[in-house]
């Protein structure tokens, strides 16, 4: 207790004289190096706080970033596929133009047969929109196939490029006739039993003749691939590439017969008996 009572009166003997401050300072200076080493963990461990709180909110803001560029990315993908459908569009309008006096409806393909031995696929239009069995579709650049079979809501078109399909058709360039038969793939067709002396060249453009009632005339359907001659057995080997985009989801006109032009009304479907 004597202790703390002349350590005061010291101090007070000190501050009197203004020794105190001078003391404070040399105290001060002392204890500064305990004082920073007693203070550098707190330091260090606040800036590691802070680098965890700015990587979280880097990796949050990056996260966002990148959700958004998704976004706008498949917005852009969404903008392209409005802009090639419209492409589409315009083109079927002007496949169309021909066809004023007679009866086109536009449709949409709803599902494409996934077996390879099958080359149809299902529209979205059917008896409530007036289709019919052998009906003709055709897209922006040539014949599709026809409508084999139709629902109230849906219809089923057979492709020009099935087995079962078979179409008379004539070359533009030089009138000769022939009849265009599927080869159960989406970019083959064959002209069947053709004479070795018919005047058909590569690159000539193959259009429906019109004949059998199948399909009106004038349609573009294909194009010839290659033309190899067999001359043992006097007969032409002739590939055509359709004209239509088979392999693409694309909207796809329906066509019903023009009447004041005398076109035939009666088309048979191809699993009609003759």
């Amino acid at each position: 207790m004597g202790f703390f009572i002349v350590l005061s009166i010291l101090l007070l003997l000190l501050d009197y004289h203004h020794y105190l401050p001078s003391l404070r300072r040399v105290l001060n200076n002392a204890a500064a190096p305990l004082q920073y080493v007693i203070d550098a963990p707190l330091r260090f461990l606040n800036k590691v706080d802070q680098s965890v709180t700015t990587q979280s909110v880097l990796r949050t803001d990056n996260i966002k970033l990148q959700s958004q560029q998704l976004f706008l990315e498949a917005k852009l993908q969404r903008f392209d596929a409005l802009e090639s459908e419209n492409r589409q569009l315009n083109q079927l309008l002007s496949a169309s133009e021909h066809l004023k006096k007679q009866r086109i409806e536009l449709a949409r393909l709803l599902l494409v047969n996934a077996d390879p031995l099958l080359n149809e696929v299902l529209l979205d239009k059917g008896q409530n929109d007036g289709v019919y069995i052998g009906q003709p579709v055709i897209d922006a650049d040539g014949i599709m196939g026809q409508v084999i079979s139709v629902d109230l809501l849906t219809s089923r078109v057979l492709l020009l490029t099935d087995f079962r399909s078979a179409i008379p058709v004539q070359d533009v360039r030089s009138d000769a006739r022939g009849i265009l038969v599927g080869r159960g793939r989406l970019a083959k067709l064959t002209l069947r039993d053709t004479p070795g002396t018919v005047d058909i060249k590569v690159n000539d453009l193959l259009v429906t003749s019109g004949l059998g009632g199948h399909y009106p005339p004038g349609y573009p359907v294909g194009l010839v691939s290659s033309v190899n001659m067999n001359v043992a057995a006097q007969f032409a080997s002739i590939q055509v590439t359709p004209s239509a985009q088979l392999n693409r989801n694309r909207p796809v006109l329906l066509i019903w017969p023009d009447k004041s032009s005398g076109t035939a009304t009666k088309v048979v479907s191809p699993h009609s008996k003759k």
